[in-house]
Parts: structure tokens; C-alpha cells; sequence
């Protein structure tokens, strides 16, 4: 690869991951219409992807918005809907009254007053994210985060989505074979092919071989480039975070006009939790277990018993339950040489907030924001790539883990080894430490782009039952006055909302049928 030479980027793998890499990085550098960059996507027609169904963040929105699907297209190919975060049903003790959410939107006055402190104060009855967000009302009376009225990829209440993984794929293909300039290629890679530096040169498939300057290694669990041809290590942490199983389902509306939750219902179980996402014409159920906890059997069976409690016993067990097993971790290096690995070749933990999507949006950002004109160029994007995604996987398992380690659960040895401080990493030890005396803030995470903001943080202490701190030292926004007169504010635009909102179900079919209006 030289700076006169066209740069072909080649993409190894499908599904959510290699379609949305490859339409992300078409549509940033117009390949439909480069004479420089083309890019090719190799898809083996033997390998079908997990998609259980997805959440995606508020950041999906943008990414749509920029490949050029309009929002009501989204909505009619992938069975979509609104999602406006996650409500957590048992974390903290496995009672009736044990339930908080972690809304999109984040804690109305935040930064302007301390408003950890008096939430208690203001209104004894109401939980942290209820005192300062007005989006854990619209999700328990299944409102909608916008308006009829509101444009395309607007928002009234900040939202992602939840998808049928599957047809997402497939619209993304479409989009981006017709209207992007992708070309895509059926074919099952037989051999790599590499140059004298160890650079990869061509991929040799049962259709021919296909040379390129990037290649993207978008096989999943398979890890073909990355993996099987680099020999990259995978960093495990299962000793922090256990799960390494799943149970996957879908489960039928009935009947066909009930109400679609817009927010991820996460139901903590004696070893694991299960997620509930609903979908326009179904939801997805499953159970993320620790199998060196449960066996597959005992898995099925606290299944069974959800899926029968929510359909008040008209459940029939014959369902088609998919076995899913993964390994927690993340690549030591997520670009080599020439290939850089996104999705579940990269890495991957447990569901649990919806991380995958995200990750893979941001992956795909930065290959083409900084798309290297050549392999000196290149050895320099690949250092601040793994620096980046280092960092962000360690966020990410810094937060999944919170979610355990305050929970206080004695049912199983599941959860009581969730909060062995050994089980916990350093710098999350040294964090809940701080938070005794300091709410989460922006001085605790680095990035411009943080994975999960510090109001995030503040919502999962909070609402798992943590102690807000109490300041000795007098600050300027720390009187009771200043964050009253937030919570008071978030209390009337709750009114506002409820007052102004449609159904989810509703507004869904309206886009569907009409769309949405333009910007």
C-alpha cells in the first residue's frame, strides 16, 4: 500500500457487525462514487449469525441518520421499537418492591447542583432516577419518546432502539449493496494469503481471491483473521464477570394489540438474570446464566417458570429454546498488521446493557475516521485503536460488575461471589470507595467519548440502594435548594410528558403506516 494507490478494504464476515462496519465506512467515504476507497464484503453463505434480537443506544439514531436509512424504513424492516433504557427487577434484594431503571436521559440539572445528596429529602417515596428524570414514568405507562409530530431521529425523550438482529442485518445489506457502493460477495474463505511483513495480502475464497489493503475481521465467535490467522490472545474475565451461557426465546403477543415496553426488562435469577425485550410482533426472552453455577437443565427451568408467569400459565414448553455459549473477554490486540477485528471477534461480554451495538459503531467510527493511506500511517492507527478499545473494555466490565458487587443477595453462591472483593477489579474497588464521599463524576472517566457516562454510574449506585454522600465541606451547589429546584422541574415535565406522549404500540404503527416527518 502506497499514498497513489486506491485503498480496498475488505470486510470478512456478515451480519450486524459486517454490515454495519461496511455501510458506516461506505457512506463516510462515498464509496458508491471513490475512484480511492472500495470496499468488498465476504459473506460465507454457511454461517448463520446468533441474533436473539438487540438493544442498541441513543448513539443508533446518528449512525442510521448518517448511512442514510430513514427512521420509518428502520421501523417497517426490522420489527423495531422504542427503547428509553433498562429497568432492573431484583438486583438488590429479590423482593416484590425491588425494581429501579437506568434511563437514556440523563439526571435533569446535572452538574448545575448535587443532586445525589437530597433526592431522599425532596420525596421520600421516590427512587433516585424517578427524582430526577421523567423517563422512568413514560416507560411503566408505555409511552412513546417522541411525537407524531417530531422529525426523523428526533426526540422528545432521549431513545435507541430494540430490533430483530436478523432483518437488521438485511436491511443493512440491501442499503448498502444498492445505495452505497458495497460490494458483496458470497463466499467461504479457504485460505489467507500474506505478505513477507506478515501484512495480510489477499483472502482466497471457494469464488476466488480477493486482495485488499484493510481487511475487517467481522467473524463473530470464529475469529478467522484476528484469531485462527494472527493467533491474538484473548484476555478472559470470566473471574469477574461469570456469565458464559445463555438461553434464547421468543415469545408471541398476546393478544396481538398489547403493549410494547419501550425500556429492557432485566430480571435478576438466583444464577444470572433474564432479559425481556419487546419487539413489534414478539419479545425476545432469555436467560444469561454462569454455567459453573447452573446447569443447562436448572437454566431451562427458571425459563420455563418466567415465560409461564408472564403469560399467566398459557405457555407451552414445547417453545424453541437456542443454547448459547460465550467466552467474557476481549482480544489483547484488536488490530494487527493490517486487520483490525470488530463485534464478537473483538470481543464480548454478557448483554447486559446492551453493549455489543454500541461497540461496534464505535469501531467502525474510528477505522474510518482514521482510514490509513499506508502501513506506516497505519502501525500508528493501530496503536491509538487498541489504546481506545483497551479502555473501553475495561469500562464496560467495570460497569457490568457494579451491578453485582452492590447487590445484597444471599440466595446462591452466585451472588455472594459477585461481591468477593477478588472477583472485583482495582480501580471499581477504588471507585465505590471514592463514591462514599463524591458522586460519580466526570473526573473518574478519561475519554471524550465515555461508553458509560457518570450519570450512568449514578443511576445503578442509586438505584441498587448505595448511600449518597453526605459533603462535610461546604460546595456552592450542594444546598438543598439548588437541587429542589430540579427535582421540582423534572416532576412537571414528567406531567408534561405523560400528559403530551402516545402509546409505544401506537406511534409505532403510525411510522409504519405514514412515517415520520422530515428534518
Amino acid at each position: 500500500m502506497n499514498q497513489s494507490e486506491f485503498k480496498k478494504i475488505v470486510i470478512v464476515g456478515g451480519g450486524t457487525a459486517g454490515w454495519l462496519t461496511a455501510c458506516i465506512i461506505a457512506a463516510e467515504h462515498q464509496c458508491k462514487h471513490s475512484q480511492t476507497v472500495k470496499l468488498t464484503l465476504v459473506e460465507s453463505p454457511q454461517v448463520s449469525t446468533i441474533g436473539v434480537g438487540e438493544g442498541t443506544w441513543p448513539t443508533m439514531r446518528s449512525t442510521l441518520q448518517n448511512i442514510g436509512i430513514s427512521e420509518a424504513e428502520f421501523f417497517r424492516c426490522c420489527d423495531a421499537s422504542f427503547k428509553q433504557g433498562s429497568q432492573f427487577i431484583g438486583w438488590l434484594d429479590g423482593t416484590k418492591k425491588d425494581s429501579y431503571f437506568h434511563p437514556f436521559t440523563v439526571p435533569h440539572g446535572l452538574g448545575q447542583a448535587d443532586l445525589a445528596k437530597h433526592w431522599r429529602k425532596f420525596n421520600t417515596d421516590s427512587s433516585f432516577a424517578d427524582c430526577v428524570s421523567f423517563q422512568p414514568e413514560l416507560c411503566r405507562l408505555g409511552l412513546a419518546p417522541k411525537q407524531i409530530s417530531t422529525p426523523e431521529y428526533a426526540a422528545v425523550a432521549n431513545y435507541g432502539y430494540h430490533l430483530n438482529a436478523g432483518k437488521f442485518a438485511d436491511l443493512l445489506k440491501t442499503h448498502g449493496t444498492q445505495n452505497l457502493g458495497i460490494e458483496h460477495l458470497s463466499a467461504h474463505v479457504e485460505k489467507i494469503q500474506s505478505l513477507p511483513s506478515g501484512h495480510i495480502q489477499a483472502i482466497e475464497t471457494d469464488k476466488g481471491t480477493i486482495e485488499g489493503d484493510l481487511f475487517v475481521d467481522c467473524t463473530g465467535m470464529n475469529a478467522l483473521l484476528i484469531g485462527k490467522h494472527f493467533n491474538v490472545p484473548w484476555i478472559p474475565k470470566h473471574d469477574i464477570l461469570f456469565n458464559d451461557s445463555a438461553l434464547a426465546t421468543q415469545l408471541e403477543y398476546e393478544p396481538n394489540n398489547t403493549q410494547i415496553a419501550s425500556h429492557t426488562l432485566s430480571t435478576a435469577q438466583s444464577n444470572g438474570w433474564i432479559w425481556d425485550i419487546g419487539l413489534t410482533t414478539r419479545r425476545g426472552i432469555g436467560y444469561v446464566y454462569s454455567s459453573r453455577h447452573c446447569s443447562d437443565d436448572e437454566a431451562e427451568l427458571v425459563l420455563h417458570k418466567y415465560l409461564s408467569d408472564k403469560t399467566a400459565g398459557n405457555y407451552q414448553q414445547n417453545t424453541n429454546i437456542r443454547k448459547i455459549s460465550f467466552k467474557p473477554g476481549y482480544r489483547q490486540q484488536f488490530w494487527i498488521k493490517n486487520c483490525v477485528a470488530v463485534g464478537m471477534s473483538a470481543g464480548f461480554i454478557e448483554p447486559l446493557e446492551a453493549s455489543a451495538l454500541a461497540l461496534v459503531e464505535l469501531s467502525a467510527k474510528m477505522i474510518s475516521q482514521e482510514l490509513p493511506e499506508n502501513f506506516q500511517m497505519m502501525a500508528i492507527c493501530a496503536k491509538r485503536f487498541n489504546q481506545r478499545f483497551t479502555y473501553r473494555w475495561e469500562r464496560i466490565i467495570e460497569f457490568l460488575k457494579l451491578h453485582y458487587v452492590l447487590s445484597k443477595r444471599t440466595d446462591s453462591d452466585y451472588w455472594k461471589e459477585n461481591r468477593d472483593l477478588n472477583s472485583i477489579p482495582e480501580r471499581l474497588q477504588e471507585l465505590i470507595t471514592l463514591w462514599q464521599y463524591q458522586p460519580p463524576s466526570t473526573n473518574d472517566f478519561y475519554d471524550v467519548e465515555e461508553v458509560f457516562p457518570s450519570s450512568s454510574y449514578q443511576y445503578i449506585l442509586y438505584g441498587m440502594g448505595f448511600k449518597p454522600p453526605t459533603h462535610v465541606t461546604s460546595r456552592r451547589n450542594s444546598d438543598f435548594s439548588k437541587a429542589a429546584h430540579f427535582y421540582q422541574e423534572s416532576k412537571m415535565l414528567t406531567q408534561r410528558y405523560v400528559a403530551g406522549l402516545t402509546s409505544n404500540r401506537d406511534l409505532i404503527k403510525h411510522i409504519v403506516s405514514q412515517g415520520l416527518p422530515k428534518h
